[in-house]
C-alpha cells in the first residue's frame, strides 16, 4: 500500500456501487443472448416509461456499443455507449458505460460487469455497475435496470 493512504481511502464507496442480482425463468444462453443481440435487447432494454430505439454494438474486446432510449411521448431521447472489455459467452461481460451529455461530450463512465450462471434451467445474473459519481446517480441507474430487467424477465420467459 502506498505510503499515506489507508485503505479506507483505496476503498469503493459502498453507496455509489450498484449491484443487483436477478434470477430469470430461462436458460444461461438466452438471457446472454438477451444483452449481446440487437434484437433481442430492443425488446426489453431501458425502463418501461423509457424503452430502446437503437441499439448497436461490435461484440468483441474494443468493440463500441451504442443504445438510445427515448420517451414514450417522444420529448426526449437519451444516449449512452462504451466500449466493451471481456467477454465470455455465456459467462461473463463487461463494458464501459456513459451517456452523452447534452454538448455532445461524455458524462461521467462506470464500468458495468455481468455475469450469467447455469441454475437448473434457469439463469442467475449479478449485474454490477461502479463506480458512480454520486449516490443519487447510482440510485436512479438502479430504478432503471430494475425497470428494464422486469422488462427483460418478461421478454425471455415468453421463449
Amino acid at each position: 500500500m502506498a505510503a499515506g493512504k489507508s485503505a479506507e481511502a483505496i476503498a469503493e464507496p459502498a453507496d455509489r456501487v450498484l449491484v443487483i442480482t436477478r434470477v430469470f425463468d430461462a436458460p444461461r444462453q438466452l438471457v446472454y443472448q438477451a444483452f449481446t443481440d440487437p434484437k433481442h435487447v430492443l425488446k426489453w432494454a431501458g425502463p418501461r416509461d423509457y424503452p430502446a430505439v437503437h441499439v448497436e454494438g461490435d461484440l468483441r474486446p474494443g468493440g463500441k456499443w451504442r443504445t438510445c432510449l427515448r420517451a414514450l411521448d417522444g420529448s426526449r431521447e437519451l444516449w449512452q455507449g462504451g466500449v466493451y472489455r471481456e467477454i465470455v459467452p455465456n459467462e461473463r461481460l463487461v463494458y464501459s458505460f456513459a451517456w452523452d451529455q447534452e454538448d455532445g461530450s461524455q458524462g461521467p463512465g462506470t464500468l458495468v460487469t455481468i455475469t450469467f450462471a447455469d441454475q437448473g434451467g434457469k439463469t442467475l445474473m449479478t449485474f454490477r455497475q461502479a463506480v458512480f459519481n454520486t449516490r443519487e446517480n447510482c440510485d436512479g441507474h438502479r430504478r432503471g435496470w430494475n425497470g428494464a430487467f422486469d422488462r427483460l424477465a418478461e421478454h425471455v420467459a415468453r421463449r
